[in-house]
């Protein structure tokens, strides 16, 4: 333990330097000078502070409350040493944060007790943080450990969409990437941004009950076949939305959105502005792209360049401006993403 004992007295100082030697192997530092102690306290933050009250300058209670102002030695053990007469000064000295008293002339049969029971109470401080920071560390590797069920649930979703989609690929990745980047560009917080990148592969996963003679169709569906692929959005929403995760809420959010337009044209419910949900306008973004710049079995992929100029000229119709400005920002970014993520290719 580490005890620093502040006494402008030299006699005091050495006497209680000798009697906490007899209490164990304890380091012991010692200041005439308060100011000098106190700073020392500030930056090492000692086991146990002795403080005498009467010191040129800065007197005990004026330290006490130097040291309870501070962080690391808020709930510090601070022993004070008072003469036995000094009742108004005790008082003084427990509103200003002291531990406990001791009294002048020291005495060892006082010294001692007090001294040992201090260090006592400052050790089960030390092993009550240690047993929160513990118990902090297991509840952190548990949250954790849910965070990657659900990720890996929310992958195993999207992957099982996908299998019944000509979307194939690297398609899901690509496109929850590119969301992340708008979203990180337009400054959404970080944890919105993470939550992001792992709902957006769940945007079609209504999909799994859209009919495969409609969903898997070569050529263009009729209206009534695409009134029934519309409803692949309400689908996924009704799968996903009554989750307690705050990732499957946001993926019900964006299964239902992601095909809003923001002149109000879109589908299922015509939303239009803001009125979408910021998650939905940065997918719509982030999923037209992808769809252009990947082979289908119905076309080739587009050149990035001329998908890029796509989406900046639906900017206010299909897009919200917000989401393509960010779009058109982080382009560097998209690009690396595009390469990471590439599809094998492919004939059509």
């Amino acid at each position: 333990m580490n005890i620093v004992i502040v006494e402008d007295t030299p006699v005091n100082l050495v006497l209680m330097q000798n009697l906490v030697k007899r209490l164990g192997d304890h380091d012991c530092k010692l200041f005439s000078e308060p100011e000098l102690g106190l700073a020392w306290c500030m930056a090492d933050a000692p086991d146990l502070i002795i403080v005498d009250y009467m010191m040129p300058r800065m007197d005990g209670l004026e330290f006490i409350r130097h040291c309870r102002a501070s962080e690391q030695l808020g709930n510090l053990p601070i022993l004070m040493v008072t003469a036995a007469a000094d009742k108004e000064i005790r008082y003084a000295a427990l509103e200003a944060g002291a531990t406990d008293f001791l009294t002048k002339p020291i005495d060892k049969n006082e010294f001692n007790p007090r001294v040992r029971n201090m260090l006592a109470l400052r050790e089960s401080m030390i092993a009550e943080t240690r047993r929160a920071d513990l118990l902090a560390e297991e509840v952190r590797k548990a949250t954790e450990e849910i965070h990657a069920r659900e990720r890996e649930t929310v992958m195993r979703l999207a992957k099982a969409a996908e299998f019944r989609d000509p979307e194939t690929g690297y398609h899901i990745l690509r496109m929850a990437s590119y969301s992340a980047a708008i979203a990180r560009q337009i400054g959404l917080p970080p944890p919105m941004v993470e939550q992001l990148l792992q709902a957006a592969p769940m945007h079609d996963v209504g999909k799994l009950g859209t009919p495969d003679h409609i969903l898997l169709k070569p050529g263009k569906l009729t209206p009534e076949e695409f009134e029934i692929m519309r409803q692949h959005t309400v689908i996924g929403y009704e799968i996903l939305k009554n989750s307690t995760s705050p990732v499957l809420q946001l993926a019900a959010e964006i299964a239902l959105t992601h095909h809003e337009k923001f002149d109000g044209s879109g589908y299922p419910h015509a939303q239009q502005g803001e009125a979408i949900p910021i998650s939905g306008r940065i997918v719509a973004v982030a999923d037209v792209f992808d769809a252009l710049t990947s082979v289908r079995p119905y076309k080739q992929a587009w050149d990035l360049d001329v998908a890029r100029n796509y989406v900046m000229e639906q900017t206010g119709s299909h897009f919200d401006p917000a989401c393509t400005e960010a779009f058109d920002a982080c382009w560097e970014e998209i690009l690396e993403i595009h390469a990471k993520y590439r599809d094998e290719p492919q004939s059509v």
